[in-house]
């Protein structure tokens, strides 16, 4: 699948564009969707939104044509899906609450729990519950390729799933699936390896199955994916196993490179010959993955550079560090060389910040957040939410 980035056309639309204002491209979601949807049929499995990555409401409708179910991970999640999405949730998270458990049975068809003490302790009201719930166990393959340690979920001494070893031979009374998840922007030869240890530890549990969760992290509208060879290791597997149903719960893949935030440069400051442009986002509210992971996003029209660059700019070379407009000392990154001197006023669109950047903001000095918005395919745009001070002091209060 060729980059969406080259597809994009919010460069053709900055004038009814507010700044600064997330922008998700309806055209681009649909080539998406579209390949995710011939996954889905062709391989024979089941593939679900994770809220986690990507809770746009309102764009709702367009997934609906595409897929049926989405996963959770707490009960605000597992609401969304219920009221918004029009079906119950797929839902698994770390730690379930008594405040909160009667919520999640109203809101999901399957929960899984992530220990066995989670399960004894709320499996009775599952099975008393007046409709049927599908309940799994999560587990902990002990492998992953994952190398930020922050994000990956097989780490020594994870908080998350069972290992082989702690599972009986006889799945307690409900347990109908495994879940495991191990993937962060992952390749299919990744998930191939996985499913190597996966089967090699698990697979004596499968006949006790109905259903089996590959988790998500299956980055299958990347660009350089191979997705034909994501689809015969998916029939290869469903052929071992017919009787298994198989899930995978993407985030990204389905809001990869669907859409910019567009911001604009407040003032241009210099220190000690490193040149700063001072823009109306911040990294630290608006993308923390960018600070967390850490990556340094793409910049329409300009090149990346290495951090270093900034501090040997030549006078007549437009070099820029991007700083965010919070008062953290560390809202900035760099380095990136542009065509031409910046202005103030004038608009800097980071590439690719739909998918977990907008689930991930934050309200830290009452820095405005930027709007949200859909650009349709007949190029009107649609401003699902423009945020005010009125959003600022209610979350205080």
């Amino acid at each position: 699948m060729e980059s969406n980035l080259h597809f994009s056309k919010v460069s053709e639309h900055l004038d009814i564009i507010p700044s600064p204002c997330y922008v998700m491209e309806e055209e681009l979601l649909r080539r998406n969707l579209e390949l995710i949807r011939s996954v889905k049929e062709r391989a024979g499995v089941e593939i679900i939104l994770a809220f986690k990555s990507f809770a746009m409401w309102k764009s709702f409708p367009i997934f609906r044509e595409y897929i049926h179910f989405t996963t959770a991970s707490s009960p605000y999640e597992a609401r969304l899906a219920f009221e918004e999405f029009g079906s119950k949730a797929h839902t698994y998270s770390p730690a379930y609450t008594e405040e909160d458990f009667s919520e999640i049975l109203r809101c999901s068809n399957h929960i899984t729990f992530n220990s066995f003490s989670q399960y004894e302790r709320f499996y009775p009201q599952v099975k008393a519950y007046a409709e049927p719930i599908s309940c799994g166990i999560r587990v902990n393959p002990e492998y992953s390729e994952v190398e930020v340690e922050l994000y990956n979920p097989c780490a020594p001494g994870t908080r998350f799933g069972v290992t082989a070893d702690l599972l009986p031979e006889q799945l307690p009374e409900g347990i109908e699936g495994f879940h495991c998840h191990c993937h962060c922007e992952s390749s299919s030869y990744e998930l191939e390896h996985t499913l190597q240890h996966l089967e090699e530890k698990f697979s004596r549990w499968f006949p006790q199955l109905k259903w089996l969760n590959l988790g998500g992290g299956h980055l299958m509208t990347r660009e350089d994916y191979d997705v034909e060879h994501l689809v015969r290791l998916l029939q290869g597997l469903q052929a071992r196993y017919p009787h298994l149903h198989l899930i995978l719960e993407p985030g990204s893949a389905f809001t990869w490179q669907t859409g910019p935030l567009v911001s604009r440069v407040v003032d241009i400051v210099e220190s000690r010959g490193i040149r700063t442009a001072i823009l109306d986002v911040s990294f630290t509210c608006h993308m923390p993955d960018c600070l967390e992971m850490p990556y340094q996003p793409k910049v329409r029209g300009a090149e990346t550079l290495p951090d270093e660059a900034v501090k040997h700019a030549k006078p007549n070379d437009p070099i820029y560090r991007l700083g965010g407009n919070s008062c953290l000392s560390g809202d900035y990154m760099g380095a990136w060389r542009f065509d031409h001197f910046l202005q103030v006023g004038e608009p800097v669109i980071f590439e690719d910040m739909i998918h977990y950047t907008m689930v991930k903001t934050n309200m830290f000095n009452g820095i405005q957040h930027p709007g949200i918005a859909l650009l349709r395919a007949d190029g009107t745009l649609d401003v699902y939410k423009r945020f005010t001070y009125e959003d600022y002091k209610n979350r205080m209060s």
